[in-house]
């Protein structure tokens, strides 16, 4: 069964960050979206920036970040026809197993845990795109708000179907703390011949106004490696 990606998220408050993978309908490129949320100040207090190889989060206002441990980091980089996607510094770990020879995805993520963030303990959420479109995913979270237990979820995709997706995020829902996502990810349709920006503003607009900060979203031509990009910010920048 297939959802809206906005039924889903109009109907969560707080799904934290997100993760989208998938086909587009004709199934000739690949779509990669990922979108940051914050109830605290220092959360919101972000922006998505290009990189030479990706994009990385960066404080709107640096005067006003209060830790940038947990809030500052690359999200998403790419190697050689690779696309990783994080919601932490583990990007980081990903790309040095995928560089290093033996090893890559899995291997990498068995070497880390969730974030140190009592109460919470927020689950880090991955995923790696492959130039054929080909992708995984992965959840590492505690054993029921036990941090006694890391938990490490691998989803595989290795034959996609064109017009599908899946959707994780590190949030089940909103509360104090908020609970960690559950279950599968959760397959939503991908809706990209009307163009990706029509999409991402879809995402957009179906995330809680309160609490969204940036979305980033691309696409990849699967056959030539053509890719196009778009970030929206709810901030705006300052120098």
């Amino acid at each position: 069964m297939r959802n809206s990606i906005v039924d889903v998220l109009r109907a969560n408050s707080y799904p934290g960050r997100g993760i989208i993978l998938g086909l587009s309908e004709n199934g000739n490129r690949s779509v990669l979206v990922y979108f940051i949320m914050g109830r605290s100040a220092n959360s919101r207090n972000r922006v998505f920036e290009k990189t030479g190889d990706g994009i990385r989060t960066a404080a709107h206002d640096p005067g006003k970040m209060a830790d940038p441990s947990l809030v500052i980091y690359h999200p998403v980089r790419f190697l050689d026809e690779r696309s990783i996607v994080t919601n932490g510094d583990q990007t980081e770990t990903i790309c040095e197993h995928l560089s290093s020879g033996p090893g890559g995805f899995h291997s990498a993520l068995l070497t880390r845990e969730f974030e140190p963030d009592p109460p919470i303990f927020t689950p880090r959420i991955s995923g790696l795109m492959e130039q054929n479109g080909t992708y995984q995913m992965s959840v590492l979270k505690t054993a029921d708000g036990d941090p006694a237990c890391c938990c490490r979820y691998f989803f595989e995709y290795s034959t996609p179907i064109p017009g599908r997706g899946h959707f994780i995020s590190t949030y089940k829902s909103d509360g104090d703390p908020p609970p960690s996502f559950e279950g599968e990810p959760i397959a939503v349709d991908i809706t990209v011949d009307d163009g990706l920006e029509h999409f991402a503003m879809s995402i957009w607009d179906a995330l809680n106004e309160k609490n969204k900060v940036s979305l980033y979203a691309r696409e990849m031509v699967i056959k030539n490696g053509e890719t196009f990009d778009i970030i929206i910010n709810k901030n705006v920048v300052i120098k």
